[in-house]
């Protein structure tokens, strides 16, 4: 079913504090989160821009499966294949110094008022196009996803920035951002089981993982995929447990000032700041 939300699509390409205004959920601790993670992001040299030009993230996708550091992209974030727009859709685009791209991570929303992720999964993984795709989905949990869901994937660093956490960091930045925009009910992504094995999925902050989701004979071969996901107020917890736990060393008193978490926090709020200053292996991990 469509999105039908008030539209509060910034323009594209902007620095993701600016382009967050929070419609949703705890106005105080998103504002505070995607704030400091920006300020951690830049720590490390890279600076994050919130972009829907998905021809872009093809072209960079492209470029890195070339290399040996990605793998190609999914249905789901490839508009040759589905609908993307501000409504439904972001890429997150962290740039070094030299304006190159080093980091990706992409979210997709769903409304699926009166279906669920069961229903729903051999679609979405297909981009929404019908030809009688083969899917089986054994996880329980499946039927019970539905409502607003965020998807969340694309998920690349270059390997000359892994191994500072900005994985952690970035995945977390994507669900502030989809949970500040829309009113989202779960947070979910599709990982492969060998990566819930090592700890992918919990190091992205899911607090849960179905298994399974299978896509015999697809565009990448016989596929499992295993449901990581988590609900809005987990979402929230899982923000200000990182924020504690992560940020805090970089925050100066300016930050420490913000409002903390409480889950009776909705104001809406714009996140621009003058605080926010201008301006492993090789291959990455099969997320989608």
């Amino acid at each position: 079913m469509p999105l039908d939300f008030p539209s509060i699509a910034p323009e594209n390409n902007l620095r993701l504090p600016d382009a967050l205004t929070v419609k949703h959920g705890p106005a105080g601790l998103l504002a505070r989160f995607v704030l400091e993670g920006d300020r951690a992001s830049r720590r490390h040299g890279v600076r994050l821009r919130l972009r829907h030009d998905f021809g872009e993230l093809v072209y960079v996708n492209k470029q890195q499966v070339s290399a040996g550091t990605w793998f190609p992209l999914v249905n789901m974030f490839d508009p040759a294949y589905c609908d993307l727009n501000p409504e439904n859709s972001y890429w997150i685009c962290g740039e070094n110094d030299a304006g190159e791209v080093v980091l990706t991570q992409a979210g997709r929303i769903y409304n699926w008022p009166d279906s669920n992720l069961e229903e729903e999964a051999r679609l979405m993984f297909y981009g929404g196009r019908e030809k009688g795709q083969k899917c089986s989905v054994t996880a329980d949990i499946a039927h019970e996803i539905g409502g607003v869901v965020f998807c969340a994937g694309s998920h690349w660093i270059h390997p000359d920035f892994r191994g500072h956490q900005l994985s952690e960091l970035t995945a977390r930045l994507g669900r502030a951002y989809a949970a500040a925009r829309w009113p989202i009910d779960w947070a979910i992504a599709l990982i492969t089981p060998a990566l819930v094995k090592k700890g992918v999925a919990s190091g992205y902050g899911y607090k849960h993982a179905g298994r399974s989701v299978f896509y015999p004979g697809s565009y990448l071969g016989d596929l499992e995929l295993v449901i990581a996901y988590m609900s809005a107020e987990e979402t929230y917890e899982d923000l200000a447990r990182f924020l504690a736990d992560q940020l805090s060393d970089s925050a100066g008193p300016e930050f420490r000032s913000l409002p903390s978490y409480s889950p009776f926090d909705h104001n809406v709020t714009s996140t621009s700041s003058d605080l926010v200053f201008q301006g492993s292996s090789n291959r990455s991990y099969r997320v989608m």
